[in-house]
């Protein structure tokens, strides 16, 4: 049973902030003596180049270019970037083009300019309105510029938008995270990614933890979060993720359904199916900024193939993320096997309640959302 190409999607890694927020284990550095941008782009669009081979003849239907902290890149390095990846890649029509931005004065400034080097969704990391929480989590914005950046997205034309927006933050009540909701929801994003703070290892949290909100408040938060997002046509479809009708990010969806991603610049990571030697590839570029501009080393840290029997777990990690019922004949297409491989586990997840299972479709109950990681250990070789 071979493997065939799902979509394919790009992702673009630029790794500076104007400064490390305690809660971020993603692979960003702050920034200290400037930023090299016209040389991290030469040497983006030549990992790119070394890539090419990967998917040749293949068309891409999304980039996110995500960070660190995308929008400190002027418009026109972001141009030059989306400009050498036209020129190299065959690209669909409607292609989605998403860039994390920051929220900051200067950088909402820029949102046009980056709209007119080809950005079609702007993800905007307002994490709080309230000026305590904005503090305690290390962001450099403040709630006036937050609901700016936000405005001004609605009257650019792009695709969507979305606002990013936590909860459970250190000593947070109820109250506190409605109000928070309840403002990204005035300023009416087609898009918002609601999710909880967690405490991830090697972070500044991680060595000083906060207070955080006790589980019943948390759960309390969740569940009147989610009916207040409902009453304001918001649909989850992902764990952390709700959007109005036709407003899903097409970029993450393709993550979640198993697709296949090229990633280039810093730590990216890749996944690249080749049904002709029935192997799905994963890469990881240099972390480090400097190493990775070292020409001599070349960008990829490490590639390896995904083991038969670890592509269950891989798939279903991501394709139960998603509330939408799953193909089957997804599973078989991206993994190569068939149903029968999983059999034991599938009933073993609908006896539990965990799952429900048609001729054609699997979708995950509301009790394997809440209890995903039960779930995803049934698929464990």
């Amino acid at each position: 049973m071979g493997l065939q190409l799902p979509p394919l999607s790009l992702y673009i890694h630029i790794p500076w902030c104007i400064q490390k927020c305690p809660y971020c284990d993603f692979n960003s550095h702050a920034v200290k003596q400037g930023i090299p941008e016209q040389e991290y782009i030469a040497h983006l669009l030549a990992d790119l180049d070394q890539d090419l081979k990967l998917v040749a003849g293949r068309t891409v239907s999304s980039i996110f270019i995500g960070g660190g902290t995308p929008s400190v890149f002027s418009a026109n390095g972001i141009g030059q970037i989306l400009q050498g990846v036209k020129q190299r890649l065959a690209c669909s029509t409607d292609m989605e083009v998403t860039m994390e931005a920051n929220p900051g004065t200067v950088e909402a400034e820029r949102f046009a300019g980056y709209v007119a080097a080809g950005v079609t969704r702007f993800s905007i990391g307002v994490q709080s309105f309230q000026a305590a929480q904005l503090s305690a989590l290390g962001r450099i914005h403040d709630c006036d510029e937050a609901i700016r950046a936000a405005q001004l997205a609605k009257v650019l034309p792009l695709q969507s938008f979305n606002l990013d927006l936590m909860h459970g933050l250190p000593q947070q009540d109820i109250a506190g995270a409605l109000a928070d909701l309840s403002q990204a929801i005035a300023l009416a994003p087609p898009h918002l990614s609601w999710y909880q703070l967690t405490i991830e290892p090697n972070t500044a949290f991680a060595s000083r933890p906060p207070v955080l909100p006790a589980d019943d408040t948390l759960w309390d938060i969740q569940q009147q979060g989610l009916a207040l997002l409902q009453q304001h046509g918001y649909q989850q479809y992902e764990i952390s993720a709700y959007a109005k009708p036709g407003h899903q990010c097409q970029h993450n969806l393709n993550y979640w359904r198993y697709g296949d991603y090229l990633g280039i610049g810093c730590g990216a990571h890749g996944k690249i199916t080749l049904p002709g030697r029935n192997t799905i590839l994963r890469t990881v570029k240099i972390k480090h900024p400097k190493g990775y501009m070292d020409i001599s080393r070349g960008y990829v840290d490490s590639k390896e193939q995904v083991l038969a029997e670890d592509r269950p777990f891989e798939f279903f990690m991501n394709r139960f993320r998603l509330l939408e019922a799953c193909p089957q004949a997804d599973f078989t297409a991206y993994t190569g096997l068939p149903v029968s491989s999983i059999q034991g586990a599938i009933d073993t997840a609908v006896r539990q309640q965990l799952l429900q299972s048609t001729e054609q479709h699997w979708q995950i109950t509301d009790k394997g959302a809440r209890y995903l990681n039960d779930l995803l250990t049934l698929f464990i070789d």
